[in-house]
């Protein structure tokens, strides 16, 4: 059997440059290179995202019922709209960043002849009462307490954090608005937004695809690795006994970092399919799409839902992260700029003058399926992503220091393009997502990483761009934030440029490379391959392949035939007109989130039990036991 090709037929989820799906968000970091219409469009979306604007029969109004064109949302809005999205200073309803919360540590002293005393209700008392207080009964209910010697307080305290920008989603954009979230982690709620933005995007009906294929020719790879750590998942638990509060029952639960995947099979698909939550630091996206299309070449599975979903944006992992060096400081920022006054939207500065990277929230998915059943369905493809290669460090001295793997997974990544496409494709019509985090060591060991392998393919001028110079560093979700933006790159034939950046740094190595500080403008069908680096903690190492869709359609139609492509073509047409009926309802605010909580149960007693098949209720087609003759040849 030929191996087969894992295509992009959906991709959407939302971060700093809002929705992802239809090329929105890459449109945002883009828009100074988008025609009027676009750029139009895009405003409007995110006014509406942001809760500017209201949608009324189709007509764009303010909260006050003011009719609005395009136009016109232009010229009041735009200032506005491109403030409150991308890179940013951080907002206070993720955290007050000049008055954050801590706990200061005091000491007081008392004498036996002159004790300290205060009054308290007797409920509050400590247990075990200190062996140097006494108290006296005033009441039924209070108590004066006298101390007796020295004794310690925490005292609430507010600092201002030395770290004040992230890449944080547009304001005003809440995803557990979006439906009974139910105190949820955000990061969960923002992985149920951004799996229905994705599977919403394929214009094709979910119960449609499932009925195509057997239950368990449906997997799911998601996650992340920061846990869910807000005061609904693993923070709150660990803070809850420090603050005098509770654990609730959710959050342990809640917190850990495979609950992405899980929520999705459990209340997105109602999947009994393979599932997964493999991490790899800040190459986690990449490592969970190995893993997807690994199952779909194999023929184990047919369709593939991979993603991450991450929300750092809080004061712990703001101070683990700033303790470690590792993020841009408003004082680093300072000192960059040479000026008193600090713009925090240029915080994030791959191959510039930079201090540090910038923390992002994000959800990125992408819909897989193989070729085979892309073109029975008639589905849209975006592109297609024939491998992932992983790679780690071997032995290191810093754990989080670069390391030598990632230059066997970036030449692995090329070699294999040139394989497939031909070296003139790779020389001439490909491009590198960099993983560009934005400190002083990713700037020159992977530019020199970069320019050494482009010198052994001999690659000139070797287009560079890192989305993380709008959107941040979203951790788990930092490589799927590539894999959109080159989507994007691939239907616009837009490079984005380092636009955060005046220059780029005198110690970046680009003999070979070409870093640009404006957008590219190539033109449709000018890019055919796109190569992903990501790097993380650890040793982790990951660069993917990403094929155009002009290039995975001359591909389908050599593997299917002339007439077998045209019959997808026609199909393909409806299942375009019911997407693009989803981004217009999207556009008015219309999100249409998939959350099925409680609903259509599977009843374990009624699975019909064969020796060569299962049948689940609620799919069309039976499991069928697959034939396995692997070890056949070890037997008698």
């Amino acid at each position: 059997m030929k191996s087969r090709l894992p295509v992009i037929v959906g991709f959407g989820g939302y971060n700093a440059a809002g929705r992802s799906s239809f090329h929105h968000g890459f449109r945002r970091t883009v828009i100074e290179s988008m025609d009027l219409r676009a750029r139009q469009e895009t405003l409007a979306g995110l006014a509406v995202m942001m809760k500017l604007l209201q949608v009324v029969d189709g007509s764009y109004q303010t909260t006050d019922g003011t009719p609005l064109s395009l136009a016109e949302i232009d010229s009041r809005f735009a200032e506005q709209i491109l403030a409150s999205t991308l890179v940013r200073r951080i907002e206070k309803q993720h955290l007050d960043v000049d008055a954050a919360h801590w706990q200061k540590n005091i000491s007081v002293s008392a004498t036996p002849d002159t004790p300290l005393s205060f009054i308290s209700n007797r409920k509050q008392l400590p247990e075990p009462l200190p062996a140097n207080w006494s108290v006296e009964q005033l009441n039924a209910t209070e108590v004066r307490v006298s101390l007796h010697d020295s004794c310690d307080f925490k005292v609430d305290s507010y600092r201002a954090l030395p770290v004040k920008s992230a890449g944080q989603l547009p304001t005003g954009f809440e995803p557990s608005e979006h439906y009974n979230s139910r105190f949820h982690p955000r990061g969960l709620s923002m992985a149920i937004v951004g799996v229905t933005d994705a599977l919403r995007s394929t214009g094709l009906p979910w119960q449609s695809i499932v009925d195509r294929v057997q239950p368990d020719e449906v997997a799911v790879f998601a996650s992340c690795i920061m846990s869910q750590l807000d005061e609904n998942g693993f923070g709150g638990m660990m803070q809850s006994r420090l603050k005098g509060g509770r654990v609730t029952a959710k959050q342990l639960a809640l917190g850990l970092n495979s609950m992405p995947a899980d929520f999705i099979n459990a209340y997105v698909l109602g999947s009994v399919g393979s599932t997964g939550s493999i991490t790899g630091a800040c190459a986690t996206f990449l490592y969970n799409l190995q893993k997807g299309i690994e199952q779909i070449s194999t023929g184990k599975a047919r369709v593939v839902i991979v993603g991450s979903s991450e929300a750092p944006v809080n004061q712990e992992c703001i101070e683990g992260y700033g303790a470690m060096g590792a993020l841009a400081t408003e004082e680093g920022l300072r000192q960059i700029e040479g000026q008193q006054q600090v713009d925090f939207r240029r915080a994030s500065r791959p191959f510039g003058d930079n201090c540090g990277f910038t923390l992002a929230e994000a959800c990125q998915f992408v819909v897989l399926m193989d070729d085979e059943l892309a073109l029975e369905l008639g589905a849209d493809i975006h592109g297609a992503v024939p491998d992932v290669f992983v790679n780690a460090d071997g032995f290191k001295k810093s754990i989080s220091a670069p390391g030598p793997g990632n230059y066997l997974t970036v030449s692995k990544a090329v070699a294999s393009a040139v394989q497939l496409l031909g070296l003139d494709a790779v020389r001439q019509r490909s491009f590198v997502h960099a993983h560009g985090s934005s400190t002083p060591a990713n700037r020159t060991t992977e530019s020199e990483l970069l320019d050494r392998i482009a010198a052994a393919f001999a690659i000139e001028q070797w287009p560079v761009t890192a989305v993380k110079a709008f959107v941040g560093h979203s951790l788990a979700t930092a490589s799927g934030d590539q894999v959109i933006s080159a989507l994007g790159s691939f239907k616009y034939g837009i490079i984005p440029g380092i636009k955060t950046i005046d220059a780029v740094a005198d110690d970046v190595q680009q003999k070979h490379l070409n870093i640009a500080t404006e957008d590219r403008q190539l033109g449709q069908q000018a890019l055919d391959v796109c190569f992903i680096n990501s790097k993380g903690f650890g040793g982790n190492n990951a660069s993917a392949v990403v094929l155009a869709p002009h290039v995975v359609d001359k591909m389908l139609r050599k593997r299917h035939g002339a007439e077998a492509f045209e019959a997808y073509c026609a199909r393909r047409e409806q299942t375009r007109a019911a997407a693009r009926a989803y981004d217009e309802q999207a556009m008015q605010g219309q999100l249409e989130i998939i959350y099925n909580f409680g609903r259509d149960l599977i009843d374990d007693k009624a699975i019909e039990l064969g020796t060569d098949q299962i049948k689940v209720p609620g799919f069309a087609q039976p499991l069928v036991f697959r034939q396995d003759d692997r070890f056949a040849d070890m037997l008698d």
